[in-house]
């Protein structure tokens, strides 16, 4: 009877003990394989020559070795340090396709991470949520994202990858076992690609019971709650999972977040004007950042086409910081780069997939 053969890539490195258990051999095997699909990044089980032939035999027997690729690449006019922001969709292991962005700086080269091929949450000034959801990643999809776009940059002198966020396409923290995976490949020491976890940073709506998940995982990575609003009713209007996840739930869990981790917790606010840029909204932020170490990262809705949002004028925008700075909050404006491509927050979707034709807030 045929049986399918299985992507080996989908195995965490502990279900990889139970496959090389199956197969008869020591546990140490685990390890030797799961250092040649991400380290070594072999397309085959022959060249994993530390194994012996009957073990590599029956490997190949069960399993294949898929690899994600990039299949198109957009670049940013707007460049820094020579080179634009870029956007790349990347193939998946089963056909399927995600979009990955760098960003590159004067001292950094940041990659933005899709965990989801679509997102299921649906915000509403978000383009990711009009695609629908089709599966979640696994950690080897989430990885070789970044080794794509790292091997893209060592083509050139001494640029490499510094920095990885799980901003992109879906939300991280629905996809929690295997986001953990690949960030504990990313940053393995072993490995001549290793980032150390601080330079990690996970994007989240803000899903309770997850996030204390990852406070208590151990990992060392940063945390961004995309908040947009501190008033619940608003809150809800553009984010419908925080209906269920509510503020006061929220505030309780970064609390504790911030108690377990001793880290600081980055606040992302999208100012949206005539929704959550008052002087009353501002107040809202300053009361809900009490009783945790926090920073507020502002960021500029990014034009979305048939999503009937805009963007805060400099002077209400400057107006939201002072009240901000003056309650002693350390707040960050962030610029977005690769707006011209969609690759800036909010507009990763397959161009195939359509948007409503009116979505807005009434």
């Amino acid at each position: 009877m045929h049986t399918e053969k299985v992507n080996i890539k989908s195995y965490s490195r502990k279900d990889l003990q139970h496959v090389v258990a199956e197969l008869g051999e020591p546990g140490y095997r685990a390890n030797q394989i799961h250092r040649w699909l991400f380290n070594e990044q072999v397309e085959s089980f022959e060249s994993m020559t530390n194994l012996g032939a009957k073990l590599r035999n029956k490997l190949s027997n069960r399993y294949v070795i898929p690899s994600c690729s990039i299949v198109k690449k957009q670049l940013d006019p707007e460049k820094k340090n020579g080179m634009g922001t870029s956007k790349f969709l990347v193939k998946l292991h089963d056909e399927q396709t995600v979009e990955t962005v760098l960003i590159p700086a004067e001292d950094r080269n940041t990659v933005c991470v899709s965990s989801q091929v679509g997102c299921p949450l649906r915000c509403t000034f978000c383009a990711t949520g009009y695609m629908g959801f089709t599966r979640n990643l696994n950690a080897a999809e989430m990885a070789e994202q970044v080794y794509l776009v790292n091997n893209l940059l060592t083509a050139t002198p001494t640029n490499h990858v510094t920095n990885v966020v799980f901003m992109g396409m879906g939300e991280p923290l629905l996809n929690t076992s295997n986001v953990i995976e690949a960030i504990e490949t990313l940053s393995d020491k072993d490995y001549s690609f290793s980032l150390p976890q601080r330079k990690i940073t996970i994007s989240t709506v803000g899903l309770i019971p997850q996030i204390d998940a990852i406070a208590q995982s151990g990992i060392k990575t940063k945390l961004a709650v995309s908040l947009h609003a501190a008033n619940q009713q608003k809150r809800a209007s553009l984010m419908p999972v925080a209906k269920e996840h509510t503020l006061d739930g929220l505030h309780n869990a970064l609390e504790r977040y911030v108690d377990l981790t001793g880290k600081p917790v980055t606040l992302v606010y999208m100012l949206l004007e005539g929704i959550n840029d008052t002087i009353e909204d501002a107040k809202s932020l300053v009361a809900f950042c009490s009783g945790f170490l926090c920073k507020i990262n502002l960021i500029d809705y990014n034009s979305i086409v048939n999503m009937k949002f805009k963007p805060v004028e400099t002077e209400w925008r400057d107006r939201f910081i002072r009240i901000l700075v003056g309650a002693g909050l350390n707040v960050t404006v962030r610029k977005s780069y690769g707006t011209s491509i969609n690759a800036a927050c909010g507009q990763l979707a397959l161009k195939e997939k359509t948007l409503p034709a009116d979505r807005f807030i009434k």
